[in-house]
């Protein structure tokens, strides 16, 4: 036995997902439907992404060195930095998997022995969440902010900031520079609109992933909104998947312009599920790009306008909590949503925002988010 490419001697291993770039590999790639960086895609988004596999060997120690009994890997559990836990059951053998003839060849080679272990949601990590959303509108030039702490606050926060404090409101330029780098602007634009601010300011928001919901138009027929995601993550999201709930406004979806959009089957058309066109997949991570002399990250940014008519929804009001949605869900897990709306500075002279008291009560289908 060579123990010169092990890769690992635990007993209870940890096994994590090749990235795309390694399935052309000759050493741990060329296996089918390998190395799809942990994501697995609902069979209605792409059914060729909707499997994943890998090869392990297991070598037998003295003194189980019985070659006829094969004794297969327990406990198996299945975890991510995304989306909900997975509870496994033990391995069930099954009949032997057919594999095709690499080369071609109408052949087929059949493994010793196979087990099938399925694995079921065991429930929703109560964890803190990872995304959250800002509200902005072509009424306000006011951008209302992720909430404060709304993906957890850093230790004693108490001390350096406000964590129930609301996020201070912004101009909409300001959403590209990192959280932590806000206060400044923030001040500024605070001293020129004449709000209030708090002798200790509110904590940033904390989230990896920033969503910009923005009404950017709306004429007689119609209106339109742009979303756009900004990842200050390092780390990239490939295949990336995001659903928004609208409630009363969703039946007037038309198209989106730079995504991928539908409705999802059986939400009664409020609820539209976007991913990326071909060939822009890729959220790419933050970096210091053209900040770099500052110091200052650059997000990973995506966006698209989002068209909708008003003849299913003759009776909107934009100028309200219309418009806006009521849930968000990046990659399967939901985005902290502000809790109040801008409003229509023609309607309301002087107010800025208003509490909301519009709450959704619908979920989206659980098959979609896996």
């Amino acid at each position: 036995m060579d123990f010169s490419t092990v890769l690992s001697c635990n007993r209870r291993p940890t096994i994590i997902d090749l990235p795309p770039t390694r399935a052309n590999d000759s050493t741990l790639g060329m296996i089918p439907f390998c190395c799809r960086n942990g994501t697995i895609l609902s069979p209605l988004m792409d059914s060729t992404k909707s499997i994943s596999a890998f090869q392990m060997e297991v070598y037998k120690m003295p003194p189980d060195l019985n070659r006829t009994q094969l004794n297969p890997p327990q406990n198996w559990k299945i975890n991510g930095t995304w989306g909900p836990e997975f509870q496994c059951g033990s391995p069930i053998k099954v009949s032997p998997t057919r594999f095709p003839e690499p080369s071609g060849l109408p052949t087929e080679s059949t493994s010793i022995a196979t087990w099938q272990v399925v694995c079921s949601i065991k429930k929703i990590r109560e964890v803190n969440p990872k995304c959250c959303v800002s509200f902005s509108a072509f009424s306000n030039d006011s951008v209302v902010p992720c909430r404060t702490c709304a993906c957890g606050c850093n230790r004693n926060p108490t001390k350096t900031c406000n964590p129930t404090e609301p996020s201070l409101l912004l101009r909409p330029k300001t959403l590209l520079l990192p959280s932590e780098n806000r206060t400044e602007e923030a001040l500024e634009w605070a001293k020129i609109k004449g709000l209030d601010v708090p002798e200790l300011l509110p904590c940033v928001d904390n989230c990896g992933i920033n969503i910009n919901w923005h009404l950017d138009s709306d004429f007689k027929g119609g209106w339109t909104a742009r979303m756009t995601l900004l990842n200050w993550d390092k780390t990239e999201h490939v295949d990336w998947f995001a659903a928004v709930e609208l409630g009363e406004s969703g039946p007037g979806f038309e198209k989106a312009y730079s995504f991928n959009a539908t409705f999802v089957p059986g939400s009664n058309d409020n609820i539209i599920f976007m991913k990326a066109l071909k060939g822009l997949n890729y959220l790419h991570g933050a970096d210091n790009g053209a900040n770099q002399k500052k110091g200052l990250k650059v997000a990973g940014k995506q966006q698209s306008v989002i068209m909708f008519s008003k003849k299913k929804t003759p009776d909107l009001d934009l100028g309200g909590v219309h418009g806006f949605p009521t849930r968000v869900l990046f990659n399967g897990e939901e985005c902290v949503l502000p809790t109040t709306f801008p409003t229509n500075d023609n309607q309301r002279k002087g107010m800025v925002v208003k509490k909301s008291i519009f709450f959704s009560l619908l979920f989206v289908m659980a098959y979609l988010l896996l």
